[in-house]
């Protein structure tokens, strides 16, 4: 059985899984699915394709799956999916995808979606994304596995950020970030490796080791950028974690490649 409050807007078409508690003051559109064990606190609006994977809670005045803020949607039925255990706090604005993309926003599973955060149109986040609060996602944006985005992080739509980077609070990042990388700034940079979060992860010694050299080839080395990559594939081929940030590199958006700024000599320094 689900609890829905009586005060609570469910359409009779709405698909509701076992287990789920709809507080009071929610409107859920005809469209929704809900999977097992869904909670939403109190006063969230849930509407469009929307399809909210088990165990996502989500918390007040939060709304997801409207309509994008686009001036070429005329209400075509794109999609918006939330993954198994996500985590959606107050305020944030999860919208639908549009026809300019694959028609569907998604968002992976066990993430943090903190209060006041924007997921725009035709976003994808993989699993565990942490996005803290007042996060601004441009429409199209990508980001990988295990990414933290600090607080007041606005990300230009069609950028891209590789797994298990991080993004410092108040930056405003315009291109693609490295897989591993630390960015900040406004306009941001590359400041060095996420080198907390490789240890945390269990990245062993020469794996770090190996990351922060191939990172002073590429992004510190004097020479021609795209000679430096080809040294680096050539000194680490058979490295995984660096051909990921070179195939990456390779793989760049039309935003092009976030470049590095000062600072990453200084991070690379706490892997010793």
């Amino acid at each position: 059985m689900s609890e829905i409050h009586a005060t609570a807007a469910v359409s009779s078409q709405a698909q509701i899984g076992a287990g789920c508690k709809i507080g009071p003051g929610c409107v859920i559109g005809p469209d929704v699915v809900l999977e097992d064990g869904v909670e939403l606190i109190a006063h969230v609006m849930v509407d469009g394709h929307t399809r909210l994977g088990a165990g996502v809670k989500v918390f007040p005045f939060a709304t997801i799956g409207m309509a994008p803020q686009d001036l070429k949607y005329k209400n075509e039925p794109t999609r918006c999916e939330i993954g198994a255990r996500t985590l959606i706090r107050e305020h944030a604005t999860i919208h639908r995808g549009s026809v300019g993309g694959d028609g569907v926003t998604r968002v992976g599973e066990d993430c943090l979606i903190m209060a006041v955060v924007h997921v725009a149109h035709d976003c994808r986040l993989a699993d565990r994304v942490i996005l803290a609060n007042k996060v601004m996602l441009g429409g199209h944006v990508e980001i990988a596995d295990t990414v933290f985005v600090g607080g007041g992080t606005a990300i230009h739509q069609f950028v891209r950020i590789g797994r298990q980077a991080v993004l410092g609070g108040m930056s405003g990042i315009e291109a693609d970030v490295i897989p591993y990388g630390s960015a900040m700034g406004n306009r941001a940079r590359l400041i060095g490796l996420n080198l907390i979060g490789l240890k945390r992860r269990g990245f062993s010694r020469p794996e770090i080791h190996a990351l922060r050299a191939a990172f002073k080839l590429i992004f510190r080395e004097p020479g021609i950028f795209n000679d430096r990559v080809e040294e680096a594939d050539r000194r680490f081929a058979g490295d995984e974690n660096v051909g990921e940030i070179l195939h990456f590199i390779r793989n760049t958006s039309r935003r092009g490649l976030c470049k590095a700024g000062r600072g990453g000599d200084d991070m690379d320094d706490e892997a010793e």
